[in-house]
């Protein structure tokens, strides 16, 4: 079954069915005055059967949603009483638009997309439930750049305007005194596109380089671009999230069975990557080719794994620097994210697997 959003670009569209349960689409939009408080594992029942429409990205820093999927994890951990539905996109800020028309119910996101989602909303759309990743993103540019001095002029791409490897390269640009506008213009060209197009475009060298996400900076290398900027290179520790799960606030507070059912199996499926990372890489990659009709060769695939921490731990400094980051070059206004975060129902599961908990 294929699900078709106007406001969709992506690398490929793909909508999973999963699950035995009969489909019971729940509308729910906003919810007002909803608090960050973990009351949402306790309030309410959850409506059974339940559609849980889930989105993620095809890359390698959403491996957790694609192992996932691909292993049957979520279908498991979901059970019967609900019935699993996913749809992949290019980036964040398109699923964004899902969530706000109500197409997604939980969705794999980056900090800045998340960020905005909660601005826009007035803090009342979406919730930050999980973490799922650190790392994973990289510049990558042709040999010929050596030094941050060599991007004067230059052309790099993002995955899409205001999405949270285009904040980060923005940011890092301004810090060095370098200037680019949401034009394409300034000292350094930002061109926001699909992923697949600049890993073309980069090897015919219509563009100088890119600030992407795993396993695009990998491709990246693999024809000959040089890593210039590891970003975990640039945050305390090498730490900083890269995907985050989050929930629309009504479906949280509709459903708390199933978003409760959704973090066990975000859970599993990061403790399979931790414990099979083997067996995780082939399961992604295999996911990959059923999206997009091509898989990734052994070493790209090696070469992004290794990039990335798979982790529950949302990191939570990093998302309010990343806010920070997001404010100074422009693409947000001020915010604050009091609130932004329900970590009551994943502290649950950690806590009855005997797992670390987390914070905000």
């Amino acid at each position: 079954m294929r699900i078709s959003l106007a406001a969709v670009t992506t690398r490929t569209s793909a909508v999973r069915v999963i699950g035995i349960a009969a489909v019971a689409l729940v509308a729910g939009g906003v919810v007002a005055g909803c608090g960050s408080s973990s009351s949402s594992a306790s309030g309410g029942g959850s409506i059974s059967p339940v559609t849980v429409r889930l989105g993620y990205l095809t890359n390698i820093t959403h491996a957790t949603a694609l192992v996932g999927v691909h292993n049957g994890i979520f279908a498991k951990d979901l059970g019967s009483g609900a019935t699993l539905k996913t749809e992949t996109f290019n980036a964040g800020p398109d699923e964004v638009t899902a969530l706000f028309s109500s197409a997604l119910d939980a969705a794999y996101i980056g900090p800045g997309p998340a960020i905005n989602a909660w601005q826009k909303s007035q803090g009342q759309a979406i919730r930050i439930i999980s973490g799922a990743a650190s790392g994973g993103a990289s510049l990558v540019v042709q040999k010929r750049i050596t030094s941050v001095a060599d991007l004067k002029g230059k052309t790099l791409a993002t995955p899409q305007l205001g999405n949270t490897q285009d904040v980060a390269l923005r940011y890092f640009l301004l810090q060095h005194g370098l200037t680019t506008d949401t034009e394409g213009g300034g000292d350094v060209h930002i061109k926001p596109q699909t992923n697949s197009i600049t890993v073309q475009e980069f090897k015919s060298g219509q563009i100088d380089g890119g600030w992407l996400p795993e396993p695009y900076a990998s491709e990246l290398a693999q024809e000959g671009g040089t890593r210039l900027v590891d970003e975990r290179s640039l945050w305390p520790g090498g730490q900083f999230a890269t995907t985050l799960l989050v929930a629309r606030t009504a479906f949280l507070r509709q459903h708390p069975d199933a978003v409760a059912k959704l973090l066990q199996g975000q859970v599993d499926a990061n403790e399979y990557i931790k414990k099979q990372p083997a067996a995780a890489q082939a399961a992604a990659n295999g996911e990959l080719a059923a999206l997009t009709g091509k898989g990734l060769n052994a070493k790209v695939l090696s070469a992004a794994f290794s990039q990335i921490t798979f982790t529950n731990d949302p990191i939570g400094s990093s998302v309010q620097t990343g806010a920070e980051h997001a404010e100074k070059v422009g693409l947000l206004q001020p915010v604050d994210l009091n609130g932004i975060f329900d970590l009551g129902p994943l502290k649950k599961v950690l806590a009855a697997d005997g797992q670390p908990t987390v914070s905000s």
